[in-house]
């Protein structure tokens, strides 16, 4: 029964620490209608900026300020590819991340481990002060749990903001951006840097709970990030009171939970990314279908 229970502790850890990458594609998939691949590199970019800052000695805490910084800076320049240069939002993505994985691979090669006698932000002494009479396993939920909440919030708060709700007509209404004079390519720059800052502090968490760097650690997560995006909104769709960002925190928990079902019932985890893709295409059919099924009724 504890294994058990630390096993659902375990998922539960990893869809809050997965979510702020999961809030990252929400804005640009269902805020800027952008498909930016830019996820697959930025999500390990934070990863190799964190690993290779922690076995430097550097303060835990600010290694996912410099992970985010440099996040941002890959959301700038797929929204500079895009904006300024011409190029189309799928391409941009795709550039941006072809190009951060070289750039992952100069900053901590293909793998990098961090020492157990490192501290991490699970294991920092502020962490410990608060929280050090917990196991660690429960001590990393808590602090994912923190992170996930404070992030959420900090995004509604934003929302709410005057640069929030220009940044939320990007998607639906571009031109009603234009005609109050302002520049809807500068917003949708904002929108991919904010996206990018929040998956490459979801890369740097990820490398603090696992204490390792790997190259190929992005491969896939646009693809885990919308599937969450789905599933959140789609199951509280109807209920008005629960605002998307608790929405897709949601859903980030339900699909790892999804995962280590699959893994569970016997499924190899070197064929992790192949459930990652056939649960991903399941949710998109299933989506599908319920339009049509509405559409039809309507």
């Amino acid at each position: 029964m504890g294994s058990f229970f630390d096993l659902v502790v375990g998922t539960v850890t990893q869809g809050l620490i997965y979510a702020l990458l999961s809030l990252g594609v929400y804005i640009t998939y269902r805020i800027l209608d952008f498909p930016d691949l830019t996820v697959d590199g930025s999500f390990p970019l934070g990863a190799a900026v964190a690993a290779v800052l922690l076995t430097r000695g550097v303060s835990p805490y600010l290694t996912l300020i410099v992970a985010m910084a440099v996040g941002a800076l890959a959301g700038l320049v797929t929204g500079v590819i895009h904006v300024k240069l011409g190029v189309r939002d799928l391409l941009a993505g795709i550039i941006t991340m072809t190009g951060l994985f070289s750039i992952n691979l100069q900053i901590a090669g293909s793998n990098l481990a961090v020492d157990r006698a490192t501290d991490t932000i699970f294991t920092a002494a502020p962490t410990m002060a608060l929280f050090g009479a917990m196991p660690l396993i429960y001590r990393k939920l808590v602090v994912s749990l923190i992170l996930a909440v404070v992030f959420k919030l900090i995004l509604d708060a934003y929302f709410s903001t005057q640069s929030g709700l220009l940044l939320r007509a990007v998607g639906d209404n571009s031109t009603l951006v234009t005609t109050l004079a302002k520049d809807k390519g500068s917003v949708k720059i904002l929108g991919l840097v904010i996206s990018n800052t929040l998956v490459a502090l979801s890369g740097a968490v990820v490398c603090h709970e696992q204490r390792a760097f790997n190259s190929t650690m992005g491969t896939g997560q646009v693809v885990f990030g919308l599937a969450t995006v789905i599933i959140g909104t789609t199951l509280f769709k109807n209920l008005g009171f629960v605002k998307g960002t608790t929405a897709v925190i949601i859903g980030s928990i339900l699909y790892k939970a999804c995962i280590q079902v699959a893994i569970s019932l016997g499924l190899p985890a070197n064929l992790l990314k192949l459930i990652t893709a056939v649960l991903f295409l399941i949710i998109l059919v299933l989506g599908n279908r319920r339009k049509s099924g509405v559409n039809a009724n309507a």
